[in-house]
């Protein structure tokens, strides 16, 4: 990779700087805590890995974390796994994520936005009330800290009450998105068998009503260990027998009891994709999950209580539960339930625009179609409260970086871009947004604080301006506290810590650059590896998706039976579009000039579609197995994939060449 250095696309303004949150808290923590008072954001990220008690001290101070029990000290044991967070001190995650109520009675703690586009608001004081009837109600049910409490829910007010209620009285959150089926569910929550069930009967999404009646029924049944289950009447259907009413539950004028819990009790339950086999379990404490989102809202998002916080995601994905964490800084946050393109493309900006939303997040994915579909967000919408667009889900192309840049360019509009990459394995980001930092084309601005990002080589050696693996050589307190039914921790140990013991091998391609700034390649467990040199695959669909013919793109490296290696392209076209020669030819020669010659595959395929993760991924590992001649049952979790047919397209392809 090139050391030169570029101009960056977006530069923050003094103003910016000064008034940015993390700015405030650097000069106080050089004041209290030995920060570094000058060096910028490069000497704050340094001392916040090299002294990570005395950071982590100082962020719980910063945001005034109420400890019920005080700690004995910060980092009992900094091993990997196993470093022990805060020892002895006990608090409540729902707690914090209420206490702006006391204050802000009557301003809007959530906006719930549905496909008409118009905001409802939820108040402080009402959400506060509801969370503290439901939190009384499962109590007398007779949930106990520690016990799992499920949800079958969209992204509406009902999902962030249930969540905060069970984390009030010390239970543990769950929850999958209703387009999941019944096998994807129960593959989820079998495993942490909860004992209670929150559900819909339905939801709307592309302006139609889906039923959900049948899938409940099937988890009522298959999920025996529940003592409730509680009906939230979306489409307007009656309870069906044995369930509770949603209404009935949060009715009652209750102030919340929060039930102060250790540092390390379990908040939530999040599932990784499971393509290859039963989703993980992943358990995250609700002490470090407060201290870690604390920080990454209010000093890297920049969010405070005049904010207006929305995040396209559903309540099954990591970025729901990062989204809910907003009410922690104070920030009014959006909940959008359907579809993000609906009734046209341009769907999300409006919401952005009705909500007067001041930091918008959104898929990589999205950004491109806008770009493709022609919509022009800041000509359009009046987006002028928006300060930030950051993006995750995959690597934001270097087009996407100069599409947003030059569509609010246009309007006069100063628009910081950041995008962001993390996982569910921590809920939060490696790296991504610094407000007081330049934004460079296609590169993420900077590692998190307390975040010890390195780029390794085989060996373990650190390198810079070179491609390698994504390591994390401290503990974050937000890392699993274990996996569910790993009694052992051999799964945990193996996903994360068999290739560099005691250090965080995440499984992404990336780049250290010498100005501090990061590129993500593509997932490093379905590498290519062209003649000795590896490559991401995001490299190549950045290339190839520019063009207007290719909807979407797969890239597979099939290391061959005889030894040999074969790179397959494949790609999903536009209506209209079909793959001649010509076109052939246009994909080698954008990838030769734009990449390598290395990188032009050997085939170019045309697909009826790239499968995708239920969370929106491209499955490359599975088709991978496919291609390599693995039956479909074994290589991959049918439940794992928003369309399984077009796996068996694969499927035949290998069949045929053997």
């Amino acid at each position: 990779m090139s050391t030169e250095n570029p101009q960056p696309l977006w530069q923050p303004d003094p103003q910016r700087i000064a008034r940015a949150r993390i700015t405030t808290f650097q000069a106080w923590a050089a004041e209290r805590h030995g920060a570094p008072a000058e060096g910028g954001y490069a000497a704050l990220h340094r001392w916040s890995v090299d002294e990570p008690e005395t950071f982590w001290k100082a962020v719980t101070e910063w945001f005034d974390v109420r400890f019920s029990t005080p700690y004995a000290r910060v980092l009992g044991d900094r091993s990997m796994p196993g470093a022990q967070w805060f020892p002895g001190a006990t608090l409540n995650y729902a707690e914090h994520a209420l206490r702006a109520a006391a204050a802000r009675a009557d301003e809007p703690a959530l906006l719930h936005v549905d496909e008409t586009h118009d905001p409802r608001p939820v108040t402080w004081a009402e959400l506060r009330r509801r969370v503290g009837s439901l939190a009384a109600e499962l109590r007398a049910l007779g949930v106990r800290p520690g016990d799992r409490v499920s949800g079958y829910l969209p992204n509406i007010p009902q999902a962030v009450v249930a969540f905060l209620a069970t984390a009030a009285v010390g239970g543990v959150w769950t929850s999958c998105a209703p387009d999941f089926g019944a096998r994807s569910v129960l593959d989820r929550f079998q495993q942490v068998e909860p004992v209670v069930l929150f559900t819909v009967d339905g939801y709307r999404y592309g302006g139609k009503e889906h039923d959900r009646r049948d899938v409940v029924a099937e988890l009522r049944r298959e999920l025996p260990t529940l003592r409730a289950v509680v009906h939230i009447p979306l489409l307007g259907t009656d309870a069906p027998d044995g369930a509770l009413d949603w209404s009935a539950l949060t009715s009652a004028d209750t102030e919340p009891v929060f039930e102060q819990v250790p540092f390390e009790h379990p908040l939530w339950v999040l599932y990784s994709s499971g393509t290859t086999g039963l989703p993980k379990a992943i358990v995250q404490s609700q002490g470090g999950i407060l201290v870690e989102h604390l920080k990454q809202l209010g000093l890297h998002c920049d969010l405070g209580p005049e904010d207006r916080f929305f995040w396209y995601t559903s309540t099954g994905w990591m970025m729901w539960n990062f989204l809910v964490s907003g009410l922690l800084t104070g920030t009014t946050i959006v909940l959008y339930d359907g579809s993000p393109g609906y009734p046209d493309t341009g769907a999300q900006w409006r919401i952005a625009e009705r909500t007067g939303a001041t930091f918008y997040g959104t898929s990589a994915a999205y950004v491109m179609a806008c770009r493709k579909a022609d919509v022009h967000p800041a000509r359009d919408f009046d987006l002028s409260a928006v300060q930030c667009v950051a993006t995750t889900g995959s690597p934001l192309p270097p087009d996407g970086f100069r599409w947003l840049h030059d569509e609010f360019a246009e309007s006069g509009a100063d628009l910081w871009i950041a995008s962001v990459s993390g996982g569910t394995d921590v809920c939060s980001c490696f790296a991504g947004a610094v407000p007081t930092l330049p934004v460079y084309i296609g590169e993420l601005q900077a590692p998190g604080l307390g975040t010890d990002l390195q780029s390794w080589d085989p060996s373990g050696t650190p390198l810079t301006d070179e491609v390698g693996e994504l390591v994390v050589t401290h503990p974050m307190p937000s890392m699993p506290i274990h996996f569910w039914n790993d009694p052992d921790g051999s799964r945990y140990h193996d996903s994360y810590f068999d290739t560099y013991p005691g250090v965080w091998r995440h499984g992404d391609w990336i780049t250290l650059t010498s100005r501090g700034s990061v590129v993500i390649h593509g997932r490093s467990d379905s590498t290519l590896n062209r003649q000795g040199v590896r490559m991401g695959s995001a490299d190549i669909y950045e290339a190839v998706e520019r063009l207007p013919q290719i909807k979407e793109s797969l890239v597979i490296g099939v290391e061959q039976p005889d030894g040999g290696y074969w790179m397959p392209l494949f790609v999903h076209l536009t209506p209209g579009t079909v793959l001649d020669e010509d076109l052939k030819g246009l994909i080698r020669r954008t990838i030769r000039e734009q990449l390598s010659p290395r990188h032009v595959p050997d085939e170019i395929i045309e697909v009826p579609g790239v499968p995708h993760t239920l969370t929106g991924k491209r499955i490359e590992v599975p088709v991978k197995r496919l291609l390599q001649g693995t039956p479909l049952e074994k290589a991959v979790n049918p439940g794992s994939v928003d369309d399984l047919a077009l796996l068996t397209f694969y499927e035949d392809l290998a069949r045929r060449r053997t």
